[in-house]
């Protein structure tokens, strides 16, 4: 076991970029692949890393492992697998401002969220969408550009947009869908995941799906771009009918957007959490407004399974990596001890449970026996290439009851049914059904 610590002056990835880069390199345990900045560098302390002076754009590389050299020719290779060539190498624009003076139809922002604010604004100012990625946008900031926005005419995904799929493209976390009639608009990205999943399962497809950031339906923000989603899905041919997908939002908000969706001529669903109100059901609500018929979700269980799962006297534990799966779970079971991994508390200088395994396999460790864990697991783009590789062995040592939240299509890379039957081998209890 070794470590190896390096800086590479003024080299520039986007955390995207850098999350992928560094997860899962073989032959080394821990790795921190990320822009130096404060917080960055203080995790690489924390880990016990010994680290060389460094500046906020300069890119620190520190692994620990039993092949530290291997390790880091991977992240070479995988680094400039991402670099450009030609034209686009000699003269890349060095801001957003820049950037948006050449054709383009949308500005995906994905830097560190006090930065954030400053790109989508240019991209705003310069008439363009925004897809802003980054989390840790303060909310004050979210508001302003919305309303800007809303002067230019212009709809800001974001901040903390996850996922968006627009004509077919997926953008962030994305699965692989097929075309088809429905438009979504988002506050949540895991959410419209799910939706999306459950009706490419039905056999429908989908135009666009719109993330407009979980705080958009807030009291503070007031559901500016909800609004605006709803408007264009309305105005595009392709959409015939509309879902509409949020955490609990605020009630008057939610009241508000429910008299903008009143005036379109385009049926709007709407899977606004709350009691009585759940994805499956919400996507079910579709499947038959859509005059398609409701298919009988597929689920995958270990042969000893038995149920029901929270019976008197067992423990329910909430281990999620998508904020809206986590609320969900949490307002059905009515009890028990929910966490969301891949909230901004626990994502802040390490990449997320969607990517990286740790923090939810030693959550896992620390159940009871008694317990019984409520998981999600979540495929496509962007997603942990194989995400039962690292969870299977995990739930096999477990003496918990595992019952997970599959989300995924056929077409994704991971292969939907297997990682199902990965898991459902582990012992624990697959389900598409939410």
């Amino acid at each position: 076991m070794g470590d190896v610590v390096f800086v590479r002056r003024g080299v520039y990835h986007d955390s995207v970029t850098l999350m992928r880069a560094g997860t899962g390199l073989p032959g080394a345990e821990v790795a921190v692949v990320a822009m130096a900045t404060e917080l960055n560098l203080g995790l690489a302390r924390d880990l016990g890393f010994e680290l060389p002076a460094a500046d906020p754009g300069d890119l620190l590389v520190a692994l620990r492992g039993e092949d530290v050299a291997g390790a880091a020719e991977e992240l070479d290779r995988r680094l400039t697998a991402q670099a450009p060539v030609g034209a686009e190498a000699e003269q890349p624009p060095r801001t957003t401002r820049s950037a948006a003076r050449s054709p383009a139809d949308l500005v995906l922002v994905s830097v560190p969220g006090e930065h954030a604010f400053a790109e989508a604004l240019d991209a705003v100012e310069a008439g363009l969408p925004v897809m802003i990625f980054s989390d840790g946008v303060a909310a004050e900031q979210e508001r302003l550009l919305k309303e800007r926005a809303d002067e230019r005419g212009v709809l800001v995904m974001g901040p903390d947009c996850g996922t968006a799929v627009i004509g077919g493209v997926g953008l962030g976390f994305a699965n692989v869908l097929r075309p088809g009639p429905v438009g979504v608009v988002a506050a949540s990205g895991t959410g419209a995941q799910q939706v999306t999943c459950l009706l490419d399962l039905a056999g429908v497809g989908v135009s666009h799906v719109l993330g407009v950031g979980g705080r958009d339906l807030s009291a503070e923000i007031g559901g500016r771009s909800t609004a605006r989603a709803l408007r264009m899905l309305d105005d595009d041919p392709a959409t015939e009918l509309i879902v509409l997908i949020s955490k609990p939002p605020s009630p008057e908000v939610a009241r508000t957007v429910r008299e903008v969706a009143g005036t379109l001529r385009t049926p709007v669903v709407t899977a606004l959490l709350g009691p009585g109100t759940d994805l499956t059901s919400a996507t079910e609500h579709a499947l038959r407004a859509l005059g398609e018929p409701v298919p009988r979700w597929p689920s995958w269980h270990p042969a000893e399974a038995g149920g029901p799962y929270g019976g008197a006297g067992r423990t329910l534990a909430g281990v999620y990596s998508g904020g809206t799966l986590c609320a969900e779970a949490a307002m059905i079971a009515g009890r028990g001890e929910f966490t969301d991994y891949g909230d901004d508390a626990y994502t802040r200088g390490r990449a997320h449970p969607m990517i990286d395994p740790t923090l939810r396999l030693e959550a896992l460790r620390r159940v009871p026996p008694e317990a019984v864990v409520l998981m999600d697991v979540v495929l496509g783009h962007g997603s942990d290439p194989d995400p039962a590789a690292a969870l299977a062995p995990a739930i096999a040592a477990a003496e918990a009851t595992v019952v997970i939240a599959l989300i995924g299509t056929d077409g994704d890379p991971q292969g939907r049914r297997r990682q199902a039957e990965a898991l459902r081998d582990a012992g624990a209890s697959a389900c598409r059904r939410g």
